[in-house]
Protein backbone atom coordinates (compact mmCIF):
# COMPACT_ATOMS: atom_id res chain seq x y z
CA UNK A 1 0.00 0.00 0.00
CA UNK A 2 1.19 3.62 -1.05
CA UNK A 3 1.98 5.90 1.59
CA UNK A 4 0.36 9.37 0.70
CA UNK A 5 2.42 12.27 2.38
CA UNK A 6 0.15 15.69 2.16
CA UNK A 7 2.05 18.87 3.45
CA UNK A 8 0.51 20.57 6.41
CA UNK A 9 2.04 24.30 7.06
CA UNK A 10 2.26 25.00 11.11
CA UNK A 11 -0.39 27.71 10.77
CA UNK A 12 -2.87 24.51 10.15
CA UNK A 13 -1.64 22.89 13.08
CA UNK A 14 -3.37 25.42 15.27
CA UNK A 15 -6.75 25.50 15.73
CA UNK A 16 -6.95 29.54 16.95
CA UNK A 17 -4.34 30.67 14.46
CA UNK A 18 -5.98 28.56 11.65
CA UNK A 19 -10.07 29.80 12.33
CA UNK A 20 -8.67 33.74 13.10
CA UNK A 21 -6.98 33.57 9.62
CA UNK A 22 -9.29 32.16 7.83
CA UNK A 23 -11.63 34.72 9.12
CA UNK A 24 -9.54 37.48 7.82
CA UNK A 25 -9.01 35.34 4.36
CA UNK A 26 -13.34 35.09 4.40
CA UNK A 27 -13.72 38.84 4.85
CA UNK A 28 -11.12 40.62 3.34
CA UNK A 29 -10.44 38.21 0.61
CA UNK A 30 -14.14 37.53 -0.26
CA UNK A 31 -14.65 40.86 -0.18
CA UNK A 32 -11.97 41.99 -3.00
CA UNK A 33 -13.04 39.25 -4.85
CA UNK A 34 -16.58 40.33 -4.61
CA UNK A 35 -15.53 43.97 -5.67
CA UNK A 36 -13.27 42.73 -8.47
CA UNK A 37 -15.88 40.62 -9.87
CA UNK A 38 -18.46 43.53 -9.62
CA UNK A 39 -16.35 45.83 -11.74
CA UNK A 40 -15.84 42.88 -14.42
CA UNK A 41 -19.78 41.93 -14.13
CA UNK A 42 -20.65 45.75 -14.82
CA UNK A 43 -17.97 46.70 -17.52
CA UNK A 44 -18.15 43.44 -18.96
CA UNK A 45 -21.86 42.61 -19.00
CA UNK A 46 -23.89 42.84 -22.44
CA UNK A 47 -26.92 44.86 -21.41
CA UNK A 48 -27.77 48.05 -23.17
CA UNK A 49 -28.46 50.47 -20.03
CA UNK A 50 -25.17 51.15 -18.24
CA UNK A 51 -27.52 51.50 -14.65
CA UNK A 52 -28.92 47.78 -15.53
CA UNK A 53 -25.49 45.88 -15.69
CA UNK A 54 -24.76 47.82 -12.70
CA UNK A 55 -27.28 47.05 -10.70
CA UNK A 56 -26.92 43.33 -11.52
CA UNK A 57 -23.28 43.05 -11.25
CA UNK A 58 -23.48 44.00 -7.50
CA UNK A 59 -26.72 41.48 -7.04
CA UNK A 60 -24.33 38.64 -8.39
CA UNK A 61 -21.54 40.18 -6.43
CA UNK A 62 -23.41 39.19 -3.31
CA UNK A 63 -23.45 35.83 -4.30
CA UNK A 64 -19.22 35.86 -5.06
CA UNK A 65 -18.82 37.21 -1.68
CA UNK A 66 -21.45 34.17 -0.38
CA UNK A 67 -19.44 31.41 -2.39
CA UNK A 68 -15.93 32.56 -1.58
CA UNK A 69 -17.19 32.47 2.38
CA UNK A 70 -17.76 29.02 1.84
CA UNK A 71 -14.99 27.96 0.34
CA UNK A 72 -12.81 29.51 2.38
CA UNK A 73 -14.07 27.40 5.53
CA UNK A 74 -14.68 24.47 3.65
CA UNK A 75 -11.37 23.57 2.58
CA UNK A 76 -8.76 21.71 4.19
CA UNK A 77 -5.88 23.78 4.28
CA UNK A 78 -4.97 27.80 4.26
CA UNK A 79 -3.32 27.45 0.93
CA UNK A 80 -6.10 25.57 -0.67
CA UNK A 81 -8.45 28.58 0.35
CA UNK A 82 -6.22 31.29 -0.52
CA UNK A 83 -5.88 29.74 -3.93
CA UNK A 84 -9.10 30.00 -4.49
CA UNK A 85 -9.43 33.30 -3.76
CA UNK A 86 -6.61 34.50 -5.96
CA UNK A 87 -7.20 32.26 -9.11
CA UNK A 88 -10.80 33.50 -9.64
CA UNK A 89 -9.52 37.46 -8.45
CA UNK A 90 -7.03 37.08 -11.54
CA UNK A 91 -9.82 35.88 -14.21
CA UNK A 92 -12.06 39.00 -13.42
CA UNK A 93 -8.86 41.15 -13.40
CA UNK A 94 -7.87 40.13 -16.71
CA UNK A 95 -11.91 40.18 -17.50
CA UNK A 96 -12.13 43.27 -16.10
CA UNK A 97 -9.11 44.50 -18.28
CA UNK A 98 -10.70 43.12 -21.53
CA UNK A 99 -13.57 45.04 -20.60
CA UNK A 100 -12.34 48.20 -20.19
CA UNK A 101 -9.87 47.86 -23.34
CA UNK A 102 -12.81 47.55 -25.21
CA UNK A 103 -14.70 50.26 -23.76
CA UNK A 104 -12.11 53.07 -24.36
CA UNK A 105 -12.60 51.74 -28.11
CA UNK A 106 -15.82 51.62 -28.24
CA UNK A 107 -16.45 47.91 -28.61
CA UNK A 108 -19.28 46.20 -26.94
CA UNK A 109 -19.02 42.47 -25.58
Amino acid sequence: MKRVIHYISPLDRRPGVNVGLRILLAVGGGYGLALLGAAALAAGLPLSSLPDAVTLAIMLAFIVYLLAVIWVFSTATLLRAALGLAIPAMIFWVWLQFAAQNVAQGVTL
